[in-house]
């Protein structure tokens, strides 16, 4: 049978079943902290896998996991759970309303659900349009005849080991897109395919892992198994929160954490950052979204002894990793970093479909042996993704002479005002360079004789001022006149996905 990702899961209840594996930190008090030992995980795992079997649930089904955050222990329980069926885990965003939900559930013909306290309503609105969806496990309280499966009633009396034989080729889940640009698609991830981090038992530190994404994205799922495979436990703080965060790494001293640019952003303003002692962080990727190469080397500078690095990553491109030296930060600032093998990146002209030179900017595209993805259920969607064994990315960036990436932006993101080129995220890098500035999108504006005009959203660092006519002038000083924004707005946020990326659709429909 081929390895699978529940498999080191196992090994860690095997060898350390009474270590503390999932810590809940979003409070203080400790008495209230949810947590799973490894054996705690592995048993109600198995159970509920084989509660799952035994209600009709088969190999190759889709099960859904539309719990919130703060249940992340059930998540993890029913992660392993779904897997060790032998099912198709389909983690669902908790932001869906009901339409969206059941076009998500629909689309990938779920045939049960694990739900939560928050969340169990807004699939209960769905289920109308969903026939296919026989049983729903809920964490909320149940009454007679409301059709639904309390959590501690999903169970089965043996706690034993059990799986389901898998090969590699088999579904482990369907990852649905954030949707940025449109409808989310599902990303099938085969159990050949889904780990970047091969299965062992690792030297043991219980050492914390500090994770605020939503387990539900890419970058939420990797904290399920990866952790505990670096020999660490993970430390999950549902919501971030700027104040808690940095009360966690006081109190535990996270050797590792993993931030997307929003909470970066959110850290470096607060009153606290230059006082904090991060000393204790080894590694800090930053992922989901480019960030501004000031902001990074600003992290950098405070974590001493972190390898601080700006990850590259998508779903549909699996386990892609880029790696950049420490000894390379200074050197090369802005760059993600060099592709770990087999993954190869390659910078196209989008128009002509031809290779470009060093440090011409073009389209993204990333090959992985042996890692390839698929969009379920639309061929037509990833014919035009994936052409020649290259995802074709939508990310425009470019190499340097030694193979470094550099992120520039997505291919919506280039504005076309005038005839002349301008990407948001040239703009963006220098807008938040001011230390007014807390965070900043640029985007297209409809302008009736350039076409597009060049528009910033700002929202301005707690106490700080600075209107239209100063950022105007900053940018005057460090950009061309023509990618100078010409139409501002103050806001006192930006709108965002789960994964932390700017829905700059919501700021164009608003211009």
């Amino acid at each position: 049978m081929a390895e699978l990702l529940p498999d080191q899961l196992r090994i860690m209840a095997a060898n350390l079943p009474d270590e503390v594996g999932y810590l809940n930190v979003a409070t203080d008090a400790a008495a209230d902290r949810a947590s799973l030992t490894f054996g705690a995980w592995e048993r109600r795992s198995n159970q509920l896998a084989r509660w799952l079997i035994a209600n009709g649930v088969a190999k190759g089904d889709r099960v859904a996991i539309h719990l919130p955050p703060a249940e992340g222990d059930r998540f993890l329980v029913a992660y392993a759970a779904v897997h060790k069926a032998g099912a198709v885990a389909v983690p669902t965003s908790t932001r869906l309303v009901a339409r969206e939900l059941a076009f998500v559930l629909g689309h990938a013909g779920a045939v049960a659900a694990v739900t939560g306290e928050s969340t169990t309503a807004a699939l209960l609105a769905a289920r109308p349009d969903l026939p296919d969806l026989r049983l729903l496990v809920t964490s909320a309280p149940t009454a007679d005849g409301d059709d639904l499966i309390a959590w501690d009633e999903a169970t089965d009396a043996d706690d034993t080991e059990i799986q389901v034989p898998l090969t590699g080729a088999d579904l482990a889940d369907i990852m649905y897109t954030s949707g940025t640009t449109g409808r989310p698609k599902g990303v099938v991830v085969r159990h050949g395919n889904i780990a970047m981090v091969p299965n062992g038992m690792p030297r043991w530190t219980g050492k914390g892992w500090l994770h605020s994404s939503p387990m539900f994205t890419f970058a939420g799922i990797a904290s399920a198994y990866n952790p505990m495979k670096l020999g660490m436990r993970l430390l999950y703080l549902p919501r971030f929160d700027v104040d808690r965060w940095y009360d966690v790494v006081d109190e535990m001293r996270p050797a590792a954490t993993f931030l997307v640019p929003a909470m970066v952003e959110l850290l470096i303003s607060s009153d606290r950052f230059e006082g904090a002692d991060l000393s204790s962080i080894t590694m800090c990727p930053v992922g989901s979204a480019p960030i501004a190469p000031a902001t990074l080397a600003t992290l950098q500078a405070r974590m001493p002894n972190a390898m601080v690095s700006n990850s590259w990553g998508m779903t549909e491109a699996g386990p892609s990793f880029c790696f950049l030296p420490p000894e390379e930060q200074a050197r090369r600032v802005g760059s993600v970093g060099k592709p770990m093998k087999p993954t190869e990146f390659r910078i196209i002209d989008p128009t002509t479909g031809d290779e470009l030179p060093a440090r011409e900017v073009g389209e993204l595209l990333v090959r992985n042996p042996g890692r390839e993805r698929e969009y379920f259920g639309d061929a037509d969607a990833t014919a035009a993704t994936w052409k020649d064994g290259w995802l074709h990315s939508g990310d425009l960036a470019y190499l340097d002479e030694d193979g470094y990436l550099y992120l520039v932006g997505r291919q919506k993101d280039v504005i076309i005002r005038g005839g002349n080129n301008v990407h948001a995220g040239d703009v963006e890098a220098v807008l938040y360079e001011h230390p007014a500035v807390q965070e900043a999108a640029v985007a297209g504006v409809p302008h009736d004789v350039l076409g597009e005009d060049v528009g910033a959203w700002i929202v301005l660092a707690p106490g700080a001022t600075a209107d239209a006519d100063e950022l105007r002038a900053f940018c005057a000083e460090r950009l061309s006149a023509y990618k100078v924004p010409r139409r501002w707005t103050f806001a006192t946020e930006l709108p965002r996905n789960a994964t932390g990326k700017v829905l700059k659709r919501e700021l164009r429909a608003e211009a």
